[in-house]
């Protein structure tokens, strides 16, 4: 279970948005994220996280992939011993 943010959503919206503005102005949109995220005290995960669940951005969230990955690894194992 994730660890509860110590930043409102609010202030998390805001960097998102500060982001989708600011994407074509760094060199990769993680730079921008990084970028933001510093600036105003967010950790890049959170802020990347937070733009996935707003939708800005396909791709799974962070609780998402942490429960993916051991039934990915249960899955490969799987395929070998067939």
């Amino acid at each position: 279970m994730p660890r509860p943010s110590r930043l409102s959503p609010e202030v998390r919206e805001r960097a998102v948005r500060i982001v989708v503005e600011q994407t074509p102005t760094h060199d990769s949109p993680w730079a921008a994220i990084r970028s933001i995220g510093e600036k105003m005290g967010c950790h890049s995960d959170g802020v990347r996280d937070h733009e996935r669940t707003v939708e800005h951005r396909p791709g799974p969230t962070v609780a998402e992939q942490g429960r993916l990955k051991p039934r990915e690894r249960e899955h490969r194992e799987v395929r070998r011993a067939a």
